[in-house]
């Protein structure tokens, strides 16, 4: 795996970290093993500015750094603007730093020795396996966004209603259909439990219980409460999904009215 990765040549690596000498030493390992480092900043203000100007392939950010913003918030506007990974360069190893950080999804954390320098031979140990494990990464990633983009696609123009949910049952996906049938736009119900979005009377979702993949469970002529109190009957079948590594990742309904 780690191997596909070098051979993507020439990944760009934007370096924020405002202790000048290492910087230049992590610069001078990324370019041993083929990485390019287009620029180095020292704030949080201008690696935002550079990430939007050079779109890098990944960012090691320090934490602290000069300026009025910190690294975690610089970290978590690169994310959520422009979806480039995030690895944290520190020295702070605190219980509340390592929370705050971890809100903005990082992909790896390198620890520095104190007067901030990291700790030797990172150029053929942590550093560089990070980097490879997150390039990795991101690009699998990607190409699961862009499968949900088209799975999304194709369950919102079936007839049936669809809903698809968390492993705890909250909604994270409704079809046109299933807003119709049970009055709740999918942008209400994001983040909902389904249990209080679709209700048939009758029929208990199998959440938190010990299940497989092939425990599809189904219901006939149950009577379903709209948002809007109104009741329509309908037959359905309730799956849970599981993932690539055998988790279960969440369950998908899928019903249709009768009358």
């Amino acid at each position: 795996m780690i191997r596909e990765v070098s051979e993507v040549a020439n990944a760009n690596i934007l370096i924020v970290e405002d202790e000048r000498i290492t910087a230049e030493d992590i610069k001078k390992a990324l370019n041993s093993v083929g990485f390019d480092v287009p620029a180095i900043v020292s704030s949080g203000e201008e690696a935002i500015k550079v990430c939007e100007e050079l779109m890098p392939d990944l960012v090691l950010m320090d934490i602290k750094l000069e300026g009025k913003m910190d690294g975690i918030e610089a970290a978590e506007k690169i994310r959520s603007k422009m979806g480039i990974p995030v690895i944290y360069l520190t020295a702070y190893s605190d219980e509340k730093t390592v929370q705050r950080a971890k809100i903005t999804e990082p992909s790896g954390f390198i620890l520095k020795q104190p007067y901030g320098f990291l700790r030797k031979p990172f150029e053929e140990t942590e550093l560089n396996t990070a980097i490879e494990i997150t390039l990795y990464r991101h690009r699998l990633e990607k190409r699961l966004r862009k499968h949900d983009q088209w799975l999304g696609a194709m369950l919102r123009s079936i007839s049936d209603a669809v809903i698809a949910t968390d492993p705890q049952g909250q909604v994270r996906f409704m079809n046109s259909m299933a807003e119709e049938l049970t009055g709740w736009l999918e942008e209400d119900a994001l983040g909902h439990d389904v249990r209080n979005i679709f209700k048939p009377m009758g029929y208990k979702f199998p959440i938190g219980e010990d299940i497989s993949s092939k425990s599809e469970s189904g219901f006939s002529k149950a009577l379903l409460t709209a948002k809007d109190e109104t009741t329509l009957t309908v037959d359905g079948s309730v799956t849970p999904i599981n993932n690539i590594d055998g988790k279960m990742d969440g369950f998908v309904v899928i019903f249709r009215s009768i009358e």
